[in-house]
């Protein structure tokens, strides 16, 4: 089977010092770990946070795009670049894990279509049409509060990445962008790393509804394992002790001044203290999975971990090697290895597939 993962933070990690030729022991991703976890393409998330200007959050994004660049370029012999899914398992074949690039954020396309097409043809494959704040192209989750949707602009942006193949996410976006996607968009959309609200209440996850209509639509959610998004007694346990502000603040210090050892060390106190406190693991992980295709489908449902982009990993998740565990505690429940297949990276690939499909058709 393929296992592909369709969201990590690694490229922002790359800008903090992250060596991602040696196996790191803070860190969720580097090459040493997805060899051992088995992964076979990995989608290199270019985030932008909504508190920077559109040339700021553009700046940003092309140094990340170059370093993303640069250590696949440095590594030519254990990673490629990919651009299409056809080349998964050639590379595969080669000793190589895919690389692909997806866009986090939508800020840095401005009100510029140019730009979205610019960005196609340096790799990104897919665009999360914003984060936690409503941007030019639609509201968020975490606001909600511009646009009621997609704004006009967006739903421009919308048929452009149709028309390209760029897959839309619609990780972080507000109920009603949601529900105006799957009504604007010719091809089937997708959540990158999202959970189940049935299960965990944050505002980021999808409710049963919206898993149907993403099933329906052809789409997958990708499963998070963010233990915010896992569980609420972990939001409220983090909360509680005060360890979710610690840890934001180390993080906000970090990012400023990534080479300044001592901000490093806090960084990793704080995410030390995070990991004392009872955090969701592997059954909840496999419960969400479960929940997901109870409601989509087996069709609809993969993984998309948000590594390196989460304070804590999930219990006995503790990094991207760790992945097999969840393959693992779904044959446990009785899945067949081709239901497993398709959650490992068969769905996402479906759905790229015919993204592309899509966009040779409007052609």
């Amino acid at each position: 089977m393929i296992v592909l993962d369709s969201h990590c933070d690694t490229p922002s990690q790359l800008l903090r010092c992250r060596v991602m030729e040696v196996d790191n022991t803070y860190g969720h991703v580097d090459f040493p770990k997805l060899f051992r976890g088995g992964v076979d393409a990995s989608f290199f998330a270019i985030f932008t946070p909504n508190t920077l200007s559109v040339p700021e959050s553009t700046t940003l994004a092309l140094r990340m795009l170059a370093a993303t660049y640069d250590v696949i370029g440095r590594n030519g012999d254990i990673a490629a670049l990919a651009t299409d899914p056809s080349e998964i398992a050639a590379n595969k074949a080669a000793g190589k894990v895919s690389i692909f690039l997806g866009m986090e954020n939508g800020s840095p396309v401005g009100t510029d279509l140019a730009l979205l097409r610019l960005y196609y043809r340096m790799g990104v494959r897919y665009l999360t049409l914003t984060h936690n704040g409503d941007n030019d192209i639609c509201d968020s989750a975490a606001v909600g509060k511009r646009w009621n949707g997609l704004s006009p602009f967006g739903r421009e942006v919308v048929a452009e990445m149709n028309r390209l193949g760029m897959i839309v996410d619609i990780a972080h976006c507000s109920d009603k962008t949601f529900w105006d996607c799957i009504e604007a968009s010719k091809a089937p959309v997708v959540s990158t790393h999202s959970c189940c609200r049935a299960l965990a209440s944050h505002r980021r996850n999808l409710t049963d509804d919206m898993i149907k209509a993403l099933a329906d639509k052809g789409g997958v959610i990708q499963i998070n394992f963010y233990p915010y998004f896992l569980s609420d007694r972990f939001a409220l346990e983090a909360e509680k002790d005060g360890l979710a502000a610690e840890a934001d603040a180390a993080d906000k210090a970090f990012r400023a001044n990534p080479s300044d050892p001592e901000l490093t060390r806090r960084w990793h106190e704080a995410q030390d203290r995070l990991k004392t406190i009872w955090r969701p693991g592997v059954k909840e992980v496999v419960d969400h999975i479960d929940h997901a295709v109870s409601v989509g489908g087996i069709d609809a449902v993969g993984i998309g971990t948000d590594y390196d982009g989460i304070e804590v990993p999930p219990e006995g998740l503790e990094d991207i090697s760790m992945l097999p565990k969840v393959f693992e505690e779904m044959r446990r429940r009785g899945y067949s290895e081709e239901d497993i297949a398709k959650v490992a990276g068969g769905n996402f690939i479906r759905v790229f597939e015919t993204v592309r499909a899509t966009a040779l058709s409007l052609s």
